[in-house]
């Protein structure tokens, strides 16, 4: 069966072409949401296993739709892990680092290090 991945970043193009190289591997399905205050209402549809949060969005900080997630009983089971261009792949490992528990990666990420990045996260 595969896993659901809900892709949560402004950036439109950004989220068109993770989608499509994530089900390009054939292990996911996988929903793109534009703006992050729609992210609750959409993982209570699709029901992702894992969330891929944008840290910098103009609507709502992903560091707040991640809270809401962990406040939620519905949402908080799920798994996140954080996308950002604020710092840079050379102070991060390829495959993900943490913050404050907080799984991250740093953008642009390569399709190989993000699924192994999920699938790490998903046996976590």
């Amino acid at each position: 069966m595969k896993k659901r991945i809900l892709i949560v970043d402004d950036e439109t193009q950004f989220t068109r072409m993770v989608k499509l190289n994530l089900e390009r591997t054939g292990k996911y399905e996988v929903r793109e949401e534009n703006e992050g205050r729609r992210a609750m209402d959409a993982a209570r549809e699709f029901r992702p296993d894992l969330v891929l949060l944008d840290v910098m969005m103009p609507d709502m900080e992903g560091s707040d739709v991640a809270a809401v997630f962990r406040d939620d009983a519905m949402l908080s089971h799920i798994k996140i892990v954080f996308l950002t261009a604020i710092v840079t792949k050379e102070e991060t490992q390829p495959t993900g680092s943490t913050i404050a528990g907080n799984v991250f990666l740093a953008k642009p990420v390569k399709t190989e290090d993000l699924v192994t990045c999920i699938e790490n996260a998903l046996k976590a």
